[in-house]
């Protein structure tokens, strides 16, 4: 009598020694599709039966085909690389990749396709054609597999577990790609450049950025698209579809990873954890560009000068100062500017909206930076520290500009005359004593000033604020100068000592 493991053994055997009764037809498209019977030349009629599960199938060379999946045997060795595969269809397609052969044409717009299903899905894309509809809800699928795959979100249905985490999915192929961040494994290789992909998906759309294709057109604009779900996303832009509702608040989002990572603020999870210190992040996005600060990586390099950064964005921030280009435009008053945050908080000058709340004072700001800031004027904290003195600061503005002191460093140089400035902010002022422009202008009076430091002092004046207190008398000033200035009366500090003789030695 025959063990457990000899039969599997057996089972096994039968696999790889049948396979000269199994004649393929025509290679069968597999993938999450059910294979047809016309597609094989069947050699038994008669139901076959499983002998380690319960099912069944309607030839011997089915029954083979699924016996493989008991016993993880894959005869079929690729004589390119050292792939290998349970059926022979599987090799067939893959060896495709190796040949670019696409057998399947499409006549409408000259596109060929590596299997027979693909073809038939992308013709609907055409047509539009959507014939398999969910029995659940009013949604419609062009291809079968999707229908089969959007009807396990009713069920909640997940039959593919990972054997080394706890997570489970819908379809094989998402735990076969989930596998992947287990072993690193990236079997996708772009053919002109040296990256690699966890996932085919990734591998073509990042092939587009070298031949600029993008075949999807939004036929609402001008707009054309690398992905079909990109274009489907900037769709919504038309429409105004949010059809991802938070089921914790009436919030809605265009895009899924919009919702997940909203739902992050209602659960606080940060599931991104730096390797290098204590950080966790909701997006992976922020970790990988946190750390970047532990690597001085710097990938997004400016064509037009030696100027490297961090994010795309701040690349992309600085590519107009060479352009000119300021896309966002005020729709309530002339001004336009490089940056959709600065047209936000732009904006907020208009409608008087201060939403970042002090949760230690009164005060309320446009912008969160300025929150920031002034929250140290409560803590004390200086984190900007310089690494040539024993200065620190609690502005990186400040910090900068000091840092300027270390080396002589003026590099905004004015064009009506000689004089050259640390800082951008101190160039501008200075254009304005040529210019004689006071755009800083008081709503309670005519005065207008040159700069906003000086209308927010005279504003200080008209309603009596002095925001600098000092802590060992009850004297409040409207200027953080006066403020210093009076801290002296009460350390004795002389900090301007003459070069020309010392009082000491009288």
């Amino acid at each position: 009598m025959n063990t457990s493991s000899e039969a599997d053994n057996t089972h096994c055997s039968m696999a790889v020694n049948a396979d000269i009764d199994m004649t393929v037809k025509e290679e069968i498209e597999v993938y999450d599709e059910p294979v047809l019977s016309q597609d094989i030349e069947l050699s038994v009629k008669h139901e076959q039966e499983c002998s380690q599960c319960d099912k069944s199938f309607p030839s011997n060379s089915l029954l083979i085909r699924h016996q493989r999946t008991h016993c993880d045997e894959k005869p079929f060795q690729c004589n390119q690389r050292d792939n290998t595969f349970s059926q022979i269809d599987n090799l067939i397609l893959h060896q495709r990749t190796h040949t670019g052969k696409n057998p399947y044409h499409f006549n409408q717009c000259g596109k060929a396709f590596l299997q027979n299903y693909i073809s038939i899905g992308h013709q609907r894309m055409h047509s539009g054609d959507k014939p398999h509809q969910c029995n659940k809800c009013d949604k419609a699928f062009s291809q079968n597999w999707k229908l089969i795959r959007h009807q396990r979100t009713h069920i909640g249905d997940n039959p593919y577990q990972c054997n080394q985490c706890d997570k489970a999915f819908s379809q094989k192929s998402d735990l076969i790609t989930h596998h992947r961040t287990h072993t690193g494994e990236k079997p996708y290789h772009c053919k002109k450049c040296d990256k690699a992909f966890s996932q085919n998906g990734h591998r073509i759309r990042h092939q587009r950025t070298h031949i600029g294709d993008n075949p999807y057109q939004c036929n609402q604009c001008d707009k054309a698209f690398s992905q079909n779900s990109a274009l489907i996303r900037h769709q919504r832009t038309h429409t105004g579809d949010n059809p991802h509702q938070c089921n914790q608040c009436n919030k809605a989002f265009s895009y899924k990873s919009g919702l997940i990572t909203h739902h992050r603020t209602h659960t606080g999870e940060k599931p991104y954890q730096c390797d290098q210190c204590d950080k966790a992040f909701s997006l992976n996005s922020n970790l990988i560009k946190h750390q970047r600060t532990h690597t001085g990586d710097k990938p997004y390099q400016c064509n037009q000068c030696d100027k490297a950064f961090l994010r795309k964005s701040n690349l992309i921030r600085h590519q107009r100062t060479h352009s000119g280009d300021n896309p966002y435009q005020c729709n309530q008053c002339d001004k336009a500017f490089s940056q959709k945050y600065s047209l936000v908080k732009h904006q907020r000058t208009h409608t008087g909206d201060k939403p970042y709340q002090c949760n230690q004072c009164d005060k309320a700001f446009l912008c969160k930076s300025a929150l920031i800031r002034h929250h140290r004027t409560h803590t004390g904290d200086n984190p900007y520290q310089c690494n040539q003195c024993d200065k620190a600061f609690s502005q990186r503005s400040n910090f900068i500009r000091h840092q300027r002191t270390h080396t002589v460093d003026n590099p905004y140089k004015c064009n009506q005359c000689d004089k050259a400035f640390s800082q951008k902010c101190d160039l501008i002022r200075h254009q304005h004593t040529h210019t004689g422009e006071k755009s800083y202008q008081f709503n309670q009076c005519d005065k207008a000033f040159s700069q906003n430091c000086h209308l927010i002092i005279h504003q200080r004046t008209d309603t009596r604020d002095n925001p600098y207190k000092f802590n060992q008398c009850d004297n409040t000033f409207s200027q953080n100068i006066y403020f210093i200035k009076h801290q002296r009366t009460h350390t004795g500090e002389k900090p301007y000592q003459s070069d020309q003789y010392d009082k000491s030695s009288y």
